[in-house]
């Protein structure tokens, strides 16, 4: 069997089978997500973490692991648009850092009279690398769907090509 064939063969299998390596990305992406707002919400550092920012950090939580879990499955059926979803949500994460993680590494609590630093540089580092992960995942998962879902475009035009 030459390259060629072996190339088409590959390809056409492609319209039989599920996108698996995106979809699974990005249902890591939320996994390290859990992972992050877990840390930050077991913290107890007084009532620093009980304000609107909290609040809307929930929120968006919320509506990451949805958006998140709607596009692995979007992404299973080599579906572009999905893939660039997970792209703009990895931005998203990065972006998140200079946010709730930032702030909280540079802010003091006063707990029982002794001011406390919120976020000391072990969960600061913890949770930097959870949301780096997330983006990571969002990215990869992105990008092959992109390119998978180009690949298995031109293959479908040859196959109406040669159809036709």
């Amino acid at each position: 069997m030459s390259m060629n064939e072996e190339q088409f063969i590959q390809r056409d299998r492609m319209r039989f089978t599920k996108n698996t390596l995106s979809s699974g990305l990005a249902l890591l992406a939320i996994l390290f997500n859990v992972f992050y707002f877990v840390s930050i919400y077991k913290s107890d550092v007084g009532s620093y973490y009980y304000n609107i920012l909290i609040g809307a950090s929930i929120l968006y939580n919320l509506i990451f692991m949805l958006t998140v879990f709607l596009c692995s499955e979007g992404v299973k059926s080599y579906n572009k648009a999905y893939a660039c979803v997970l792209l703009v949500v990895g931005a998203l994460q990065i972006l998140r850092i200079f946010i709730l993680p930032m702030r909280a590494h540079t802010s003091v609590a006063t707990i029982n009279q002794q001011e406390t630093i919120v976020m000391q540089n072990a969960q600061f580092i913890r949770v930097i690398l959870y949301l780096v992960a997330s983006a990571v995942c969002c990215f990869v998962a992105g990008l092959v769907g992109i390119r998978k879902s180009r690949v298995l475009a031109a293959h479908m035009a040859t196959l109406e090509q040669k159809a036709a």
